[in-house]
This record gives C-alpha cells, sequence and structure tokens, in this order.
C-alpha cells in the first residue's frame, strides 16, 4: 500500500518533534517528483542579536529540506540518510515572515545525492543558495 503525499508529509513533520526542526519552527510542505519544499518562520527565536534571520537558521531549513528530499526518493527500510557537507551563500536578509526552501536534485545517485536548494522570502525573493551533499548508508539488522 502506497502512502499518499499528505500521509508522508504529517508523518515527516510528527518525526520531528523535540527535534532542531520543531526548535526553529520547520516543517515539510510539499514535494513532487523531483523536489521537497520547507518552510520557516522568521521570528526573534531564528534572528541574529541585530533582527535578521541567521544564516546558521537558513543553512539548518536548506539541509532539512535536502534531506528529506534524499529520504523520499530512497528504500528508508533499506538505507538512512546523512548530510555529508552543506555550502550556503546568504543574498538576502530577511526579518520576518517565512522562508520557503525548495530542493532539488542535481545527482541523485545510489550512493551519493547532490541538492541544489533555493531558499526564498514570501515574495518569492532569492535569500539564499545552497548545496547539499547527502550520502546513503545501509542499515544494518
Amino acid at each position: 500500500m502506497q502512502i499518499s503525499k499528505k500521509e508522508l508529509l504529517a508523518k515527516a513533520n510528527a518525526i520531528s518533534k523535540d527535534t532542531l526542526l520543531e526548535t526553529l519552527g520547520i516543517e515539510m510542505i510539499d514535494f513532487g517528483d523531483d523536489f521537497v519544499i520547507a518552510r520557516m518562520p522568521v521570528t526573534p527565536k531564528v534572528h541574529q542579536p541585530d533582527g535578521l534571520l541567521h544564516g546558521g537558521a537558513t543553512a539548518a531549513l536548506a539541509e532539512s529540506a535536502g534531506s528529506f528530499a534524499s529520504h523520499v526518493f530512497i528504500d528508508t527500510d533499506k538505507f538512512f540518510v546523512r548530510g555529508i557537507e552543506i555550502i550556503a551563500n546568504h543574498l538576502k536578509a530577511v526579518k520576518n515572515g517565512f522562508v520557503y526552501a525548495k530542493a532539488t536534485f542535481l545527482h541523485k545517485g545510489r550512493t551519493t545525492q547532490l541538492l541544489d536548494i533555493r531558499v526564498t522570502d514570501d515574495d518569492d525573493n532569492l535569500i539564499s543558495i545552497c548545496r547539499l551533499s547527502t550520502v546513503s548508508l545501509p542499515k544494518t539488522p
């Protein structure tokens, strides 16, 4: 029996309880054949001291979206995913609203994956461009 998109998003968000994702307010909101979209509210909780979105919070959002993409597209009964490198270039500041991370695959290999993640604001302005490398490792019984 195949799980529906709504059920998979609900499951992804439910397993985020008591994790960094919950702390930062990150939630998975959509995915398709070649993308995943996550969002995060921009509030003082994710600000740097001068009141702007912290780059580390942006990187956490990007890595969360990219890692979820890798999870969606592998057999999670046999493999688990780990991020091995993230690169983030921050282009524009954000004070409030939401930021959205859209992760798409540049490479979808058996062992390694490379994702392009574009972070935008509520007005679709480009905030950050990130690249995430993940590795799929076999689960041992």
